[in-house]
This record gives C-alpha cells, sequence and structure tokens, in this order.
C-alpha cells in the first residue's frame, strides 16, 4: 500500500513549551485518516509543519514523497481559522486561490463554478464573503482546498459551523472525494463524524501520539465484555452476567463468564421476546476520553504504519 504522507519522530518546540514530542505516523493511498486529539495536543502544529507553515526542530515529514515545499500545489488544505478575503466576491477569492497553486483562471473558474453547485452555493459567486453567512463560508473554504484538484486533502475542523443538513452534505462529498482516488486527513473534534468517515486514526496527546490504527481494531481492542439486548422480557438471573444497565431503549448486560451466544441461548430457551441482539461497541468519544485522561504513559497501537 503506497504511502502518501509519513511522519518521522517529528518535534516542535515553543521555548519551553513542547508541542510535538516525538511523533510518527503515516497515511496510505486513498484513505480517509483521522488526526485527532485534545485542545492543545498539538493537531495545528503537526498540521502546519505538513503545509511547510512551521519548521519541525527534529524528525522528519515526507508528503507525496517528498518535502512539503515541494508539493504545495499537490496538496489541498482547509485551515481551522478562515483564511478568505472577505472583501472579494466568492469566486474571484476562489480563482485568486487556485492561481496562487498554478492553475490558469479559465480552469479556475470551471471548477470553482462546479464545485460551488455541489456545496449548493451556485446563486452566491458574486457576492462578497463577507456577506455570505458563517456556514456558507465555511463552504467556500473547503471549495478553496479543492479547487486546484490535488491528490491530498487535509481538514482542519471542516464542519465548524455547519447546521445538520450542511454537514451531511459535506460527509457526502469527503466520501465522494474518497471514491475518486483523494487521499483525506481529518481532523475535527465531533467523534462520531470522525467514526462514520475515517478509515484509521492517530490521537495525540500532549505531542505524542496514544493511540494509532485501524478503528475496527481499536474499538475490538476497547470493547467490553457486554451484549446490547433491546427487549420487554425479564434479562435479571442469566447465569453469568454481572451487571444490567440501562442503555437507551435497550439494556446492556455486563458478562462475567457468559459467552454472547451463552446468553442468547438462554433467552431464547426462557421465551423472552428478543426484539434485538448485539455485542456492545464502544463509542469512539469514550475511547477519546478514556485514553486521554489515562495520559501519556502507555502508547497503544492498533498496528504499525
Amino acid at each position: 500500500m503506497r504511502t502518501v504522507l509519513e511522519v518521522s519522530h517529528l518535534s516542535k518546540s515553543y521555548g519551553e513549551f513542547t508541542a510535538v514530542n516525538d511523533l510518527s505516523f503515516a497515511v496510505h493511498a486513498g484513505e480517509i485518516f483521522g488526526l485527532l486529539g485534545p485542545n492543545g495536543a498539538g493537531k495545528t502544529t503537526t498540521i502546519r509543519i505538513l503545509m511547510d507553515i512551521f519548521k519541525a526542530d527534529g524528525g522528519d515529514v515526507r508528503v507525496l514523497g517528498d518535502r512539503p515545499a515541494a508539493v504545495r500545489e499537490r496538496v489541498g488544505y482547509l485551515p481551522e481559522e478562515r483564511g478568505l478575503y472577505k472583501d472579494l466576491k466568492v469566486m474571484e477569492a476562489l480563482v485568486y486561490l487556485a492561481q496562487l497553486k498554478g492553475v490558469a483562471e479559465t480552469t479556475a473558474r470551471r471548477n470553482a463554478a462546479a464545485w460551488l453547485e455541489r456545496v449548493e452555493l451556485q446563486g452566491w459567486s458574486k457576492h462578497k464573503v463577507k456577506d455570505l453567512s458563517r456556514g456558507m463560508q465555511q463552504k467556500v473554504q473547503f471549495v478553496a482546498s479543492l479547487v486546484h484538484d490535488p491528490e491530498l486533502l487535509i481538514l482542519d475542523e471542516p464542519f465548524q459551523g455547519l447546521d445538520p443538513v450542511n454537514v451531511e452534505l459535506l460527509k457526502k462529498l469527503i466520501r465522494e472525494l474518497q471514491v475518486a482516488g483523494k487521499t483525506i486527513v481529518l481532523s475535527a473534534h465531533q467523534m462520531n463524524l470522525v467514526e462514520e468517515l475515517c478509515d484509521r486514526i492517530v490521537l495525540i496527546s500532549r505531542g505524542q501520539a496514544v493511540l494509532y490504527g485501524a478503528l475496527t481494531d481499536i474499538k475490538r481492542e476497547f470493547a467490553p465484555h457486554a451484549v446490547r439486548v433491546k427487549t420487554s422480557g425479564d434479562v435479571s438471573g442469566i447465569p453469568g452476567v454481572r451487571e444490567i444497565k440501562p442503555s437507551g431503549a435497550a439494556m446492556l448486560l455486563e458478562l462475567d463468564g457468559a459467552t454472547p451466544q451463552a446468553v442468547l441461548a438462554e433467552l431464547v430457551r426462557r421465551g423472552v421476546d428478543v426484539q434485538s441482539f448485539e455485542v456492545a461497541s464502544v463509542p469512539l468519544n469514550d475511547i477519546f476520553v478514556q485514553v486521554v485522561q489515562r495520559g501519556t504513559e502507555e502508547v497503544r497501537k492498533g498496528f504499525s504504519p
């Protein structure tokens, strides 16, 4: 599998404060990769090093097989902070940013018009950026990261300022970009969206990778020994079940010696009407909180790059 982005033993300090500390991870071609962490963890510093905005103190970064400065035109970047010229009209702002990436004006206008239509802003191309709502500006910023047709897309908090309808629209477009062969690095605080979109993740805390690997492997590692059952029947007194807790409209049965198969067999034997039955999994948000609170004493990895 081709590696599109490789970070090796990266470090960056500001005076006595260490923002990034011996950070390593890799991003594979065609995947959506989650770059996660609490506020102040070092995510944005790492992204700015990837974009050649900041210089690292130590370690190495390879983007599309080269130094970041050599491949700027092949990378799209949506920064967390707004980067649009607010007094320009939307189309002119997009064309200008595309031209900075080496795109001819006619191509830039064509690409911008096509993307404005895809984000449902086709009627706003002649309006000034400052006249758009926050969510609309965010969609224009998203288009700006794509108008030069990059191979690698780095999105820092792309969903901020968007209402639920536009969150769904952006999710759809991100998936379509992946299908089209783009590689996407996604930094976001909405763990439910990360779960929906990402193939693999790295979780950074205090500048270090504390969790790294495929989401499926990570969720399996943190999976509770429990089942979730939705039923109106009696689930008490099942051998090997330690505790029963409400879980939404269902019940969470924590197992202590019983297997999920044995629990289901016992429910069937009792004639209980089972509406749904599943082995419980831990939401990524809970894993995030657990790992960050634990700190950096133990680095856990799903598998190596």
